[in-house]
């Protein structure tokens, strides 16, 4: 269990488009999170961090302070930031570090993604034929589960509605502008059944958090928040992931289920437990499937809770406060720490028009992505 590793600081920019680049993102997010600390640069003994397609966070040091830290390079693809968190993480608990740093961030061009066929172990052909469109992975991933399920198109358009209305109650958010459900139906259909505001876009942003042992906390003035887990996964054999949608007979495996699991046992806190969840939505279908894998209910309940809205900021369930991915966009290297410092805000009791009632104490945080990775956090205040 890693009840000794406390989050003291989290920062954060604007996520969307503009005119910074990535690694000043970055320099920005860092700051932000020590002055929410209240500790100095110099004080850092070790940091971790990384982006997909924006640079070194280890040249971070030319505007942060050249202190001799040592400063790790970190790129897990979505998970980037998650794994950078797990090694800050571990930095404190072998004694490596009292206070230690993980910051993600990223900066992508217009338009979708566009990955190399040979980086991810797989032939030429494989881009040639079209294969390394990843939004055709999730139309089919999330259509067989539909299927499979119950879930209804219109679900899927009340997910985003939701991360639309969230979006606009959340400043730095991307898309703030609220989107009917009938509106997001409509908006073409990108690969069936995902239409086109179904889906996030990749963007810029950047986020970092500050870790600390218990002895360090109690020096500081700040509300601390205990990160009680922090794990990361790669998938097993029989699971449909994307660059490899094929299955094998049998029930298909689930590294978002591996990695949930180990991060609710690590902590010792059951699904049951958790006030605020913030679930990968690279696009509607995944936050629905996630909703299940991760443990907070029974496949094919999407339908009815959705719809009662058990998944909204005053709901029994609530899913991504900040609006998600899908509000937020997804600069790869940040998003999981984005995750984090939206929960960190909700536990302290800080999330403004977004902020879950009743003083919720336990969060969960989730990152999914290619070729099959997952990280997940379990907070507490």
């Amino acid at each position: 269990m890693s009840g000794d590793v406390v989050i003291c600081g989290a920062g954060r920019t604007p996520f969307g488009r503009m005119e910074a680049s990535g690694r000043q993102l970055a320099v920005g997010a860092v700051n932000a999170a020590l002055t929410d600390a209240g500790i100095p640069w110099s004080r850092v003994r070790a940091a971790f961090g990384g982006s997909d397609s924006a640079g070194l966070a280890d040249t971070l040091v030319a505007q942060l302070g050249m202190t001799g830290l040592a400063f790790v390079n970190v790129k897990n693809g979505c998970a980037t930031g998650g794994s950078a968190l797990v090694s800050a993480v571990n930095a404190i608990r072998s004694g490596m570090a009292d206070v230690a740093l993980a910051v993600g961030f990223d900066k992508h061009p217009r338009g979708a993604f566009d990955p190399r066929p040979e980086d991810w172990g797989l032939g030429e052909e494989y881009g040639s034929d079209g294969l390394m469109v990843t939004t055709q992975f999730f139309g089919m991933k999330i259509r067989r589960y539909m299927h499979d399920h119950g879930i209804s198109p219109r679900t899927l358009a009340l997910v985003a509605e939701k991360a639309y209305r969230n979006g606009a109650l959340t400043p730095e958010a991307w898309r703030r502008k609220p989107l009917s459900a009938a509106e997001i139906l409509d908006s073409g259909m990108v690969n069936d059944p995902l239409t086109r505001y179904m889906f996030c876009s990749p963007g810029a942003g950047a986020a970092a958090l500050v870790l600390c042992s218990p002895e360090v906390a109690r020096t500081l003035d700040g509300p601390p928040v205990t990160l009680c887990s922090a794990v990361v996964r790669t998938r097993r054999f029989g699971s449909f992931e994307v660059f490899s949608p094929w299955l094998p007979a049998g029930e298909p495996t689930s590294v978002s289920r591996d990695a949930s699991a180990a991060a609710f046992e690590q902590a010792g806190i059951a699904p049951a437990d958790v006030d605020v969840r913030q679930l990968q939505d690279t696009e509607s279908g995944a936050e629905v499937m996630h909703l299940a894998e991760c443990g907070f209910c029974e496949d094919g309940e999407q339908e009815r809770l959705i719809a009662a809205g058990a998944t909204e900021i005053g709901g029994a369930l609530p899913v991504n406060t900040d609006g998600g991915c899908i509000a937020n966009g997804e600069p790869i290297g940040a998003s999981g720490l984005r995750q984090v410092y939206e929960i960190v805000q909700q536990l302290r009791g800080r999330a403004g028009e977004r902020q879950v009632p009743g003083g919720p104490r336990v969060g969960f945080t989730h990152v999914y992505g290619a070729p099959g990775v997952s990280a997940c956090t379990v907070l507490s205040r």
